[in-house]
């Protein structure tokens, strides 16, 4: 791994680990399920490079499991993040304005 790759990696943690701690404590503050879902989007985000980075190490192998040639996993993680936080506007644009 280069110089470059490290510090992107860990740039990814450091950052992720934040915005999920973060996230954490706006769910203790809130029961609003727009809020909820973006929470659980970084949370899902921060699993996402989690398992990116072991998967570089060398740790897992997250294409293990393919459908029709295509890597399952992978794309469940990279995608699942931004399905939350899709659900999260939907369900904004969906209150009544006042």
């Amino acid at each position: 791994m280069g110089t470059e790759q490290a510090i992107l990696m860990l740039s990814r943690f450091v950052l992720g680990a934040l915005a999920t701690f973060l996230a954490i404590i706006v769910w203790s503050k809130t029961r609003d399920t727009a809020w909820m879902l973006i929470v659980v989007g970084t949370v899902a985000h921060y699993g996402e490079v989690v398992f990116s980075a072991l998967e570089t190490l060398g740790v897992v192998r997250l294409d293990a499991v393919r459908v029709a040639g295509i890597a399952v996993f992978p794309l469940v993680l990279t995608n699942l993040p931004i399905l939350f936080f899709i659900l999260a506007f939907l369900v904004i644009v969906g209150r009544r304005m006042p």
